[in-house]
């Protein structure tokens, strides 16, 4: 009798831990997480024209895109080089050509979201085996959002960048390369006679990160025009508020207001630019702003349900 009674003490037991478990396995925690989206907002400026009078995707000499397919959301920037109007080569073609390249490639489907340094690749390599290649040389930066890993993946190449904050802090950025003072790497495609006169950097030299994102997560891409008029604490402080807010004209709204500062600031001779005070560093006796071209993407990390309902 008394193993009759152990033996349903434990299948008892056994039960119960069956129960168990199945409850664990259709707990909210262990269900599958939500795709993430962006939310996105553009705005910039022409240092030689007025803010209105840009062409698509471009404001000056910037180029930017951004761009969706069934797996993930693609933002990017590039920043031609000025230095080619001396030889008679509009500085905007180059990466306004290569946006166009790397936007078309997202949208088709032709990329690998974990890796956007092959999207840069690819689109300078189709830019280098056209039969008139596109000569000049730019910046290019490209942040991809892989919704369903719920994670960002990068590629910079030069000085533009971008930022993530979260609760009020930055925690995740871009690291900017240069050769030397205000000398960034640059994809450059240079007429014959000039192709030893040029920095020229490979693909391969921009540098890749990945980041786990969340709902609330704000992301700021931009071109050196704004980064060497704002500190990221002016960063921070104007796009804090995003966090809660979801709504697409917020967020276009805080784009506009943050180009809009940095445009302000650039024209200032009596502000010292974090331009200015690097230049400072290495010796050379600076103030002011930065006058150039401003380009500004803002996206705020979104679940699907808030943005299909």
């Amino acid at each position: 009798m008394q193993s009759v009674a152990q033996y349903g003490r434990i299948v008892a037991r056994a039960i119960a831990a069956g129960i168990h478990n199945e409850f664990q396995l259709k707990s909210p925690y262990d269900r599958p997480k939500e795709p993430l989206h962006f939310v996105s907002g553009v705005s910039g400026f022409s240092k030689s024209l007025s803010k209105s009078n840009h062409s698509k995707w471009t404001f000056g000499d910037d180029a930017y895109f951004i761009s969706r397919n069934k797996v993930a959301d693609v933002i990017g920037v590039a920043d031609g080089v000025g230095g080619w109007r001396s030889y008679g080569i509009d500085p905007s073609t180059f990466p306004r050509t290569l946006m166009l390249a790397c936007e078309r490639m997202v949208r088709e489907g032709h990329f690998v979201p974990q890796s956007p340094a092959n999207i840069i690749a690819a689109g300078y390599s189709e830019m280098v085996e056209q039969k008139v290649p596109t000569l000049g040389s730019s910046t290019a930066c490209i942040v991809s959002l892989h919704r369903e890993e719920r994670t960002i993946y990068s590629a910079n190449l030069g000085d533009s960048g971008f930022l993530v904050i979260r609760d009020g802090e930055i925690v995740h950025r871009s690291t900017e390369q240069q050769h030397y003072f205000n000398a960034p790497y640059q994809l450059t495609v240079p007429p014959p006679s000039l192709d030893t006169q040029w920095l020229s950097d490979s693909p391969d030299m921009a540098e890749s990160s990945s980041f786990k994102v969340q709902d609330g997560d704000v992301l700021m891409l931009a071109t050196d025009g704004l980064f060497d008029n704002l500190s990221e604490d002016m960063i921070v402080r104007s796009l804090v508020a995003l966090h809660d807010q979801r709504d697409e004209e917020r967020i276009q709204h805080a784009a506009r207001n943050m180009a809009d500062y940095a445009y302000q600031l650039s024209l200032d001779p009596d502000y010292m630019s974090p331009f200015a005070l690097s230049a400072c560093d290495i010796g050379i006796n600076l103030s002011g702003g930065k006058p150039d071209d401003i380009t500004c993407i803002v996206a705020r990390v979104t679940p699907q349900s808030d943005i299909f309902m």
